[in-house]
């Protein structure tokens, strides 16, 4: 867009200085531009003379002197730039730029932001994949928003993306062993048997809610089994009717996974041993005191993992491994996993994993997401208030809503611990960060209807005249709108998805601020129509951000 367009010019001068000697340059640094502060220093600035300036012995006034002669034709852009200070360029814009970013705006409506940067190439994203033996968390649901919201950005870019959930259902998984034998137990109370609850069992609500469920269904079908049998039965039972609760909960959340993909299939389709096989032909799996191991610190690991125990199960990482060999077999160029803060020390490992069966482990990018700390009143808020458990996912989304907790989720880096303040996300006030910014889409809307019935209709952004608009709150308001490609680009590929929350909160303060300070109806109507225009593209660019978070863009508020 149009800093796109400043920066192009930047390194063009770089290049036509460096062909003709003027800068003796060995290798043109990043350029990187800035909105100053304060406007006297014009719309944009760059420090690329500062930074140059040691590489090419120069004082970096004399380098911002010699770019600035270079600076090829901008086909109307700029108007003047000049040297600032110890060495900035300064950009100072011509008028005529805010008609361009409005008309780009109107022509590419819902797909304004997207690029295809990235075109042909596949992305495998996966997140969440809680155990299925209880039902999503908060926290987990914080990895559900980041990598849903994530895959809304790779797909902006070009991306060819899968969401997929990967479902821990091994058949020797302790974890669930032993939820199979808590819901067997549950299931005989519920049928009046006297049946003792396992000491390492789980004994949440929803344990005995689904075992009612299926006493309810199916009755006393189950009570000829024998133990093992039934425990066995109930352990898949178990998985499923967890699996539907998970999905359900998802689903009002917001996200809807392409793929479900069981680590049992991998033993039994046999390619858990195959990638066990890989490893041992490429020489990085051996034995040792009756286990097999990975030599993972070959590739930089703090130490060799185990793959097969030497009661003869495979480990996590031995499903793991003939995972990412899968995402890979698949035809993914790409893998990206979002985690919890418990899998930290798996990073290394898996990465290891991957490079040990052939694979460039560059191509595997994990995201940590740190804890959520869920606040009421000022006060820690633990259990649920139903179940006297760590809060579900489902009763938060009942609470506070789909769009609130998205939006909360999502307002601070993965890798920063989160406050989520209940209380504040009811909120119908400014101090709510999601209804201030839903409440300018619908006050944009309401600007609109207003038109409509004075009988006045949204003009075509090309047949308007928009010299009209150049009110300081105005321009911030267009500049701020141009930045949006820019900020999907950056927030994909740096996998930020929390920088759109920052960056819809900032479109909504320089919206309201421009209808604080600028009438749109009742001025000339070359002022009325310039201004119509501009309010349509705020309502375009406010809808594609919100519809990126995977929250409303209501009309009426």
């Amino acid at each position: 867009m149009i800093k796109d367009r400043i920066v192009e010019l930047i390194e063009a001068a770089l290049r036509g200085a460096a062909e003709a000697g003027d800068l003796p340059l060995s290798d043109a640094p990043h350029v990187e531009l800035e909105t100053p502060r304060n406007k006297a220093f014009g719309d944009y600035s760059t420090n690329i003379a500062m930074v140059l300036a040691g590489q090419v012995k120069m004082s970096p006034r004399e380098v911002a002197a010699k770019l600035i002669e270079r600076l090829p034709a901008d086909g109307g852009l700029i108007e003047k730039a000049e040297v600032a200070g110890a060495g900035f360029i300064n950009f100072f814009l011509k008028p005529d730029w805010l008609g361009d970013v409005l008309r780009r705006i109107e022509s590419e409506g819902e797909k304004y932001g997207h690029a295809p940067l990235h075109t042909g190439e596949s992305v495998l994203v996966e997140f969440v994949s809680a155990n299925p033996n209880g039902p999503i968390t908060v926290g987990s649901a914080r990895g559900g928003a980041i990598g849903d919201v994530l895959s809304n950005l790779l797909e902006a870019v070009g991306y060819d993306v899968c969401r997929e959930y990967y479902v821990n259902d091994a058949v020797n998984s302790l974890q669930m062993q032993h939820f199979g034998k808590s819901l067997e137990a549950r299931y005989l109370q519920a049928l009046g048997q006297d049946a003792p609850f396992p000491e390492d069992g789980y004994k949440g609500e929803y344990v005995t809610q689904i075992a009612k469920q299926i006493v309810e269904r199916d009755g006393d079908k189950y009570l000829s089994l024998s133990k093992t049998e039934r425990v066995r039965v109930f352990t898949d039972l178990g998985e499923r009717e967890m699996l539907a609760v998970q999905n359900a909960d998802l689903k009002a959340f917001g996200v809807v996974f392409d793929n479900w993909y069981s680590e049992r299939s991998l033993h039994e389709s046999s390619k858990v041993r195959n990638a066990i096989d890989t490893l041992k032909a490429r020489g990085y799996a051996y034995e040792d005191k009756g286990a097999l191991w990975l030599k993972s610190t070959a590739f930089g690991d703090d130490k060799d993992r185990a793959l097969i125990r030497r009661n003869g199960q495979p480990t996590y990482i031995a499903s793991d491994t003939a995972y990412h060999a899968d995402k890979f077999d698949r035809g993914f160029q790409r893998l990206i996993n979002v985690w919890g803060p418990q899998h930290h020390g798996y990073i290394a490992r898996t990465k290891a994993a991957v490079a040990a069966l052939g694979y460039d482990p560059d191509k595997l990018d994990v995201i940590i997401y740190q804890t959520v700390r869920l606040f009421s009143g000022g006060e820690l808020v633990m259990m649920s208030k139903r179940a006297g458990e760590l809060i579900p996912l489902g009763e938060l989304v009942e609470e506070v809503g789909k769009d609130a907790s998205r939006f909360f989720l999502l307002m601070r880096t993965a890798d920063s611990s989160l406050d989520f303040d209940l209380e504040l996300a009811t909120q119908q006030s400014s101090e709510n960060p999601v209804f201030y910014v839903q409440y300018a889409h619908a006050r944009i809307c309401s600007i609109i209807r207003s038109a409509a019935d004075e009988g006045l209709a949204v003009p075509s952004a090309e047949a308007t005249d928009l010299s009209a608009l150049g009110h300081e709150s105005e321009i911030a308001l267009v500049k701020k709108m141009a930045e949006y490609p820019e900020e999907i680009r950056i927030a994909a590929e740096s996998h930020q998805p929390h920088r759109l929350t920052a960056y819809a909160r900032d479109l909504a303060a320089l919206f309201h601020a421009f209808y604080r300070d600028c009438r749109v109806l009742g001025e000339e109507p070359a002022v009325t129509n310039a201004r119509l225009v501009l309010v349509e593209a705020s309502r375009t660019v406010l809808r594609n951000v919100l519809t990126m978070l995977g929250v409303n863009a209501p009309e009426r508020m």
